[in-house]
């Protein structure tokens, strides 16, 4: 009876000293998304082809060669207060700068830190196929759309 006794203590103590595993479900620093329009109907959709996209000093991050697409989930440096992206249509290319202040989040031990962008700004925007943009929300704290390109 004594052995009993031992063993259940021995294994309501090991099984009382396991950890549950922490796994990372929380939501991660959300993308900025761009959306296309039409610049002569500004409140229409307008698809993009041949779309090429990189950040500066980066390899081309999506390729859409053979796919029309009218919008853009992508993500800001937190290592930086801007990030320089290109993005290419047929054979022009075009700059935009996004200036923004981050704020870093405590999430979990597992998540570690998540991003939250503020007071979004574009700046250095060339216009070769892009026409016009906006910002459409300043702060990039979900995956909503942040920034309207015309073309």
């Amino acid at each position: 009876m004594k052995k009993i006794v031992i063993l259940f203590t021995l294994i309501t103590i090991l099984i009382a000293s396991c950890q549950k595993d922490d796994f990372c479900v929380d939501p991660i620093t959300p993308h900025l998304i761009i959306r296309f329009y039409d610049n002569a109907n500004p409140d229409n959709y307008k698809k993009v082809t041949d779309l090429k996209v990189w950040a500066e000093g980066k390899e081309i991050l999506e390729n859409y060669d053979d796919v029309s697409t009218d919008s853009l989930a992508i993500q800001l440096d937190p290592a930086q207060d801007f990030t320089i992206y290109y993005l290419s249509s047929s054979t022009s290319n075009d700059t935009i700068r996004i200036n923004y202040l981050k704020n870093d989040i405590y999430v979990s031990r597992s998540c570690g830190y998540k991003y939250n962008f503020t007071e979004l700004e574009l700046s250095n925007v060339t216009n070769n196929w892009i026409k016009d943009t906006e910002i459409t929300n300043q702060t990039v704290e979900n995956e909503t759309e942040h920034i309207k390109i015309l073309h």
